[in-house]
């Protein structure tokens, strides 16, 4: 089981809490840096299921990776931070007129192929702004602070942590830098599907019961992630979960489609050259099964 350090996954709360059947399996849980490392894991056959961004996703598989996403979890997980002297998207009235306050500077992101730096990489395309990208999303705030960088992209917990490290403030909310933008989704080996068809049933009902659980009882889903998560508290979490407040293990049209509207964008970045289908990222037929009722994001 690959994992990031991104407190609203629900992998915190399954990895401390089995929900459901889980408890009748033998998960090992491994945590990785950024999307694109967890990538290379599946791809040296170091992982059965990850918690990932589908952007490197999607450059795997153009390379030969096979796995498939077969659930959802978080939608416009990706947010823009920077000091308090920064005019917010509320104050200016658009993306771009936000932007163009870091021309000349430098914006910082997670690794290459990543979901947060395929976005800001696209936003920023026709302004002269440089994106540095850091190996571990933990170390944006501190450039910022540091003035190491002007603005950070990131998860909401970079928002989180900004905010209490120096005066800080989210100038582009994570609803409008990509609507509906795929943050994670569950991805599995391809050969997993045939293999243990039942797992993942029993998985993707345990990770809806966490997404419930972090939608309407974040206090109970707080206290869960807290077991794990000693250097932060109740309220850091809680405020994490309030910034992009969508959770569903869900795959609705609207999901397909934000994750199709980046091939054309991974190709112009040049992360990836070929073409890719809706049939090629999901295997829908266990997710429509335990999740039949309207996504909840």
């Amino acid at each position: 089981m690959g994992y990031l350090s991104t407190i609203y996954h629900t992998s915190f709360i399954l990895k401390n809490e089995p929900l459901g059947n889980l408890n009748n399996y033998d998960l090992k849980w491994s945590l990785f840096a950024t999307g694109p490392a967890m990538k290379d894991a599946f791809a040296s056959g170091d992982l059965d299921v990850g918690y990932i961004g589908l952007p490197p996703v999607m450059i795997g598989l153009e390379n030969g990776l096979k796995v498939k996403c077969v659930g959802g979890g978080h939608v416009e997980g990706t947010v823009m931070v920077a000091p308090k002297y920064y005019k917010t998207f509320d104050e200016l009235g658009s993306v771009n007129a936000v932007l163009k306050q870091f021309e000349g500077k430098k914006i910082g992101t997670p690794s290459k192929g990543c979901i947060h730096d395929v976005i800001i990489r696209e936003i920023t395309k026709n302004l002269d702004i440089e994106i540095k990208n850091f190996a571990w999303a933990d170390f944006i705030p501190d450039a910022i602070e540091e003035v190491e960088i002007a603005a950070g992209v990131g998860t909401p917990s970079i928002a989180s942590v900004a905010s209490r490290r120096f005066a800080s403030k989210v100038v582009i909310p994570p609803h409008k830098l990509w609507p509906y933008n795929p943050s994670y989704g569950i991805v599995v080996r391809e050969e997993l599907i045939d293999e243990s068809p039942e797992f993942i049933t029993d998985f993707l009902k345990a990770h809806e019961e966490a997404c419930n659980l972090i939608r309407l009882h974040p206090e109970q889903a707080a206290e869960i992630v807290l077991k794990e998560v000693k250097v932060v508290d109740e309220d850091f979490v809680l405020d994490t979960y309030k910034i992009s407040p969508k959770y569903c293990a869900s795959i609705p049209e609207e999901y397909i489609e934000s994750t199709l509207k980046f091939i054309p964008v991974l190709q112009r970045l040049s992360y990836m050259k070929g073409d890719l289908n809706q049939e090629n990222i999901f295997n829908l037929e266990f997710i429509k099964k335990i999740h039949p009722e309207p996504a909840h994001y």
